[in-house]
């Protein structure tokens, strides 16, 4: 992307009426967003990730039959390079890069896998290896197996970090020839959920938001031997939800000092302050979350971004940079939004 210009890039389910990759331009003094473009090339690209140089966007197909795709953002919108990849996996609903791969978590089969990226940000005709994961929980419609939602590199670069919602747990991965291979399971709460995991900027804490019951859990992390000990286990609502109830989105302040949830069915986004280096979180508010059911949350140079998947919009907030309550200011129309990523 060019110097200066700094771009959004939003995935949608095109399956319940989304546009499918819709670019925006972000206002530098604002955060505000102006939708530039939509591009239409793969079904139900609900998450998305930037390349580290800016210059590839990868998205998962969150479909029967699961597939990646490369996109080039060397001009206004991104422009697809080559074909999609299928992931050997179905409804994969999150993508990360690792280790000179694109790793998928796929939801729907219970696996992980590895599509390698070539020197040119493309991406190999197939995956290099689909590891299975086994288990299950105590939910009867939401635990019969394995269900990761969710894989990313840790701060070091060392390990690749999933949460499995249909086991109640956090999975620590290596890669061994390309393929995805466990290195420890870290057992959660019975019945919890896990669905999204993020890293203190410190790299010695992380906190898991749980799904199935409206909490995070602050846990410590060891770098060096790839390790996470849940530490607390806290409510993100200040009472008893009326109704549905379920975390989905998670940020961290890049200094470390605020952790921002959303909760959809409550529709609101709740707000924490950073103690004790990252290992112990404080609630400070909840504020509406500007539409209903938010699918994912992004903070991107002092404004957090909200995917509000059923209301159809994503919205944007400023931060007070003392307290970390959001504000808003803004949103912009996009039909079954899931996820919004910046560069």
């Amino acid at each position: 992307m060019a110097v200066g210009r700094r771009r959004a890039f939003i995935g949608s389910f095109t399956a319940a009426g989304g546009p499918g990759i819709v670019t925006a331009s972000i206002d530098p003094g604002t955060g505000a967003l102006r939708v530039l473009g939509t591009l239409n090339a793969l079904p139900d690209p609900s998450y998305l990730a930037l390349s580290p140089d800016g210059r590839t966007l990868y998205a998962v197909s969150e479909a029967a039959e699961g597939a990646v795709a490369a996109f080039r953002l060397t001009g206004n919108e991104p422009e697809p390079a080559g074909r999609e990849v299928p992931v050997d996996g179905n409804g994969p609903t999150h993508l990360s890069l690792f280790a000179g791969h694109v790793l998928t978590a796929n939801y729907g089969s219970g696996s992980v896998s590895a599509v390698p990226v070539r020197a040119d940000g493309g991406l190999a005709r197939s995956v290099s290896g689909v590891l299975r994961h086994d288990g299950s929980g105590p939910h009867p419609q939401r635990q019969q197996g394995p269900h990761p939602h969710q894989v990313q590199p840790d701060p070091s670069g060392r390990w690749a970090v999933g949460v499995d919602l249909g086991t109640d747990s956090v999975r620590v991965y290596t890669l061994a020839d390309g393929a995805p291979s466990q290195h420890r399971e870290i057992a959660l709460r019975p019945g919890s959920g896990p669905r999204h995991l993020a890293f203190h900027p410190g790299g010695s804490c992380a906190y898991v938001l749980n799904e199935l019951s409206p909490t995070l859990v602050v846990c410590r992390w060891d770098a060096a031997d790839g390790a996470l000990k849940p530490l607390a286990e806290i409510p993100v609502l200040p009472g008893t939800p009326a109704g549905d109830a379920y975390p989905s989105g998670l940020a961290v302040s890049p200094d470390g000092r605020f952790v921002w949830t959303a909760t959809r069915g409550e529709d609101v986004l709740s707000v924490f302050a950073v103690e004790g280096e990252g290992a112990a979180l404080t609630p400070l508010t909840t504020v509406p979350c500007g539409g209903h059911w938010p699918r994912a949350i992004t903070e991107s140079h002092g404004v957090l971004y909200v995917a509000n998947e059923r209301s159809g919009d994503v919205t944007w907030f400023t931060l007070d940079p003392d307290t970390g309550v959001p504000h808003r200011r803004g949103s912009i129309a996009v039909p079954a939004a899931s996820c919004v990523v910046t560069g």
